[in-house]
């Protein structure tokens, strides 16, 4: 026997369960423009029918019965909400992911399957898709980047100390994935630039621990090294220096490994896996 009052939220039998988000919109949604989930705090009208807390801002009376929003919440359907598990708002895109409420925001700023926009520095590519269509979005859109298939690069930037902000970038196939290797020449405040070198997994946060980068500056008698784990595409470059994830040197450092002017900048990525391919 189906519990009263439970039907509406996928609870049967005392087993939580999730409904389609078209069936739940239909249901429990104020706007058939919103198609996500009735979650806390649910607020009721005047008759009982029920909008979430972004509709309720939207509306000066209900969507339903077009009479007065009481403002009240409904407590009783919002305790039933706290043990239900809900699918992820990108479940569209392949996310198999159930969760309690709570847990909704967190797992969503990190989902692998939210949308992701261009990576490429210094553009003003508006583009957004999923992870496995950005590598043919950047090979088609941005045909500069040069593409290698190797394990070992090197970068020369060409007269560092002419320039403001400049940005070299080369797309890395190995081990299975495509790595974005940027190199930044960014101003300062104080009027010391500084120099970023940041490599990028072009996949997941997981998929990324998996492997590690050397960065290698060589000049007369002097070496300067770096290594570190890429980021994950979901953090993108400015968090990555702004967490200090990368190789950083200011221009008067850089002068020092820098011939005629040129700083070459050595990268070598490597896999902590036996087949990285396989996991």
């Amino acid at each position: 026997m189906r519990m009263s009052g439970l039907h509406g939220l996928g609870v049967s039998n005392g087993v939580s369960r999730s409904l389609p988000a078209q069936r739940f919109h239909r249901g429990w949604n104020m706007s058939r423009m919103n198609t996500q989930y009735l979650l806390p705090p649910i607020i009721k009208c005047m008759y009982g029918h029920m909008v979430c807390i972004t509709c309720r801002s939207k509306f000066t009376c209900c969507a339903i019965c077009w009479g007065p929003m009481s403002g009240d919440r409904n407590l009783s359907r919002e305790k039933l909400a706290e043990v239900v598990r809900f699918p992820c708002r990108y479940a569209f895109s392949g996310c198999q992911m159930r969760m309690l409420y709570t847990d909704k925001p967190d797992h969503e700023d990190l989902c692998e399957f939210h949308p992701y926009p261009c990576p490429c520095p210094s553009s003003s590519c508006r583009w957004q898709g999923r992870l496995e269509a950005m590598v043919p979005h950047l090979q088609d859109e941005h045909k500069f980047i040069t593409e290698l298939e190797e394990e070992e690069t090197r970068i020369v930037v060409e007269k560092i100390e002419l320039g403001d902000a400049q940005d070299w970038v080369r797309m890395q196939f190995c081990f299975g994935f495509h790595f974005l290797l940027v190199l930044t020449k960014q101003g300062e405040s104080n009027g010391r630039d500084q120099l970023f070198a940041i490599v990028i997994l072009i996949g997941t946060r997981k998929q990324a621990e998996h492997f590690t980068y050397h960065v290698k500056l060589v000049g007369h008698r002097r070496r300067l090294t770096w290594d570190a784990t890429p980021s994950p595409i979901q953090e993108g470059i400015d968090t990555a220096i702004l967490n200090k994830n990368c190789f950083a040197i200011n221009l008067s450092t850089a002068r020092l490994f820098a011939e005629n002017g040129n700083l070459t900048v050595h990268v070598t990525l490597q896999c902590c896996l036996l087949h990285p391919c396989d996991y």
